[in-house]
């Protein structure tokens, strides 16, 4: 195991991520997006970027673009390369403001959560549909972890803090528990050549029904490059 530090949060970071990742001259045959924060007071990134967009869905926007090349080299017919992205079933909740994903307007840490939690499974299906347009021996699926007892709800108010104290035992899963489904993408052979499907306790499921608007998923997707200050190479493909 290698670790190589990478700040979701700072566009700067990543790409200084990316570019010691490549010098190693290393195949990627799979890329967890799984970092995140849930309910945080209204902060900004230092890229200005509201935090629960910026971290949970731009960072990995930004970091999934620039690794694609590397994925796409690494994956064959046989051994698809996979991308699997963390999102949650709070996106069911989600509303995509086009006109103010930095939450300007009207600031709510569940809005603005559920939001990026959104993008996310939004993001997915586009990727995976650009993917199987250029031919790419790369996959891209989403997941959604379950309830999980770890440090992502340190932001809640102590009246809930007080009830997951109680009653994690019964109804939260443990980490390795809520780490069972995003293994199962990266590693199972089911899941072979198999993209843009939304994953719960190993299964495939249906995620919410505005996650399948493909204009949503394009307008999305070509904000969210001008965002971080990337070329939209998908524009021609429709």
């Amino acid at each position: 195991v290698e670790f190589l530090y990478c700040d979701l949060a700072s566009m700067k970071s990543i790409r200084q991520f990316v570019q010691r990742f490549r010098a190693k001259n290393c195949p990627l045959h799979v890329l967890v997006n799984n970092a995140g924060v849930m309910l945080v007071p209204e902060k900004k990134t230092e890229d200005g970027f509201e935090e629960h967009f910026g971290l949970n869905y731009l960072g990995h926007f930004l970091l999934t673009n620039l690794l694609l090349d590397t994925l796409k080299q690494s994956g064959t017919h046989s051994h698809n390369a996979r991308i699997i992205t963390v999102s949650s079933a709070t996106h069911y909740v989600g509303k995509l403001h086009l006109n103010d994903l930095q939450s300007r307007c009207s600031y709510s840490p569940h809005g603005a959560y559920a939001q990026s939690k959104l993008a996310l499974v939004l993001f997915t299906y586009r990727l995976q549909h650009l993917l199987t347009a250029d031919g790419s021996h790369v996959t891209a699926n989403v997941v959604d972890p379950g309830v999980v007892n770890t440090e992502l709800y340190k932001h809640v108010s102590w009246v809930v803090k007080v009830a997951k104290w109680m009653t994690a035992w019964l109804f939260f899963k443990t980490p390795e528990e809520g780490a069972s489904t995003t293994i199962y993408a990266a590693v199972s052979p089911e899941m072979e050549g198999a993209g843009g499907c939304y994953l719960y306790n190993e299964e495939r499921t249906k995620s919410a029904d505005v996650a399948y608007d493909e204009e949503l998923q394009r307008r999305l997707w070509t904000e969210s490059c001008k965002m971080v200050g990337i070329s939209d190479k998908s524009s021609r493909v429709p």
